[in-house]
């Protein structure tokens, strides 16, 4: 006996299924990633130091060429030349020494990325002969 209906198949509707699906998984991975609980801090206690009777300070002279290779030297950021690097630095470093007998100065040269290769390493070589102690710095350009 077969039975005769009067609803016609429709095509119209859109199986929601796979998109039941896809954000079941997000759901699973926005609660696997977030940070439900609040980190908890750890208690930790710093060994106390019989030698050392004041916080360790770091001399650090800082030397910046941009991208024009305009060098600017210390904190106030004097505009130096090439020809008077040597000279300039030599002062900071020994005026950093009167004031910090004990530790040895840090030359700290920040080089944009595009200043020219030749003028870095004769910077680099000033540097050198000045202290031994040097950190290189990349700059990297700021595109808009």
């Amino acid at each position: 006996m077969r039975f005769k209906t009067r609803l016609k198949p429709c095509y119209n509707l859109i199986d929601l299924t796979p998109l039941v699906d896809v954000i079941f998984l997000m759901l699973i991975f926005f609660l696997i990633t977030s940070d439900i609980l609040p980190l908890k801090s750890l208690s930790i206690e710093n060994p106390v130091l019989q030698n050392c009777k004041e916080t360790p300070r770091l001399t650090q002279l800082l030397v910046v060429m941009d991208k024009d290779q305009v060098i600017y030297i210390g904190s106030k950021k004097d505009i130096v030349d090439m020809s008077s690097v040597k000279e300039h630095l030599l002062r900071l470093i020994a005026a950093n020494k009167k004031k910090h007998q004990q530790e040895k100065p840090l030359i700290t040269l920040h080089i944009d990325q595009r200043v020219d290769y030749g003028a870095f390493l004769r910077l680099l070589a000033i540097a050198q002969e000045c202290s031994p102690h040097i950190r290189l710095s990349y700059k990297t350009p700021c595109y808009t």
